[in-house]
């Protein structure tokens, strides 16, 4: 019996594989716990009145659509020119001048 024990002592798989096996299935169930205790805690911290929030929201994303079509409203949005940003190799500053000359002379 004593020289069973020493065999599988001595044996690469049960010396080197059980323990790597051991730590992978134990450390998924260990990650699964703490990912769980991460998204429980995020869940606590978002939780608000189901009525409170519902008005909150309304209220918030009408007023914001107004005050974005009041700015929108006034402009001229056919009035347009695609102007080409400069390459790695050109000078930005310089080019974009060059590319507005056009532009400004013309209104």
């Amino acid at each position: 019996m004593w020289n069973q024990v020493r065999k599988l002592q001595k044996n690469r798989t049960v010396k080197y594989g059980i323990p790597m096996l051991l730590l992978v299935v134990g450390g998924s169930f260990g990650l699964r716990e703490f990912t769980q205790i991460r998204y429980d805690a995020q869940k606590m911290k978002k939780k608000l009145d189901p009525a409170l929030e519902a008005r909150v929201n309304t209220k918030k994303q009408s007023a914001i659509l107004q005050d974005e079509y009041e700015k929108l409203k006034d402009l001229d949005l056919d009035g347009w020119k695609n102007i080409r940003g400069p390459r790695p190799w050109e000078d930005s500053k310089e080019y974009q001048e060059e590319q507005r000359a056009p532009l400004n002379k013309g209104t």
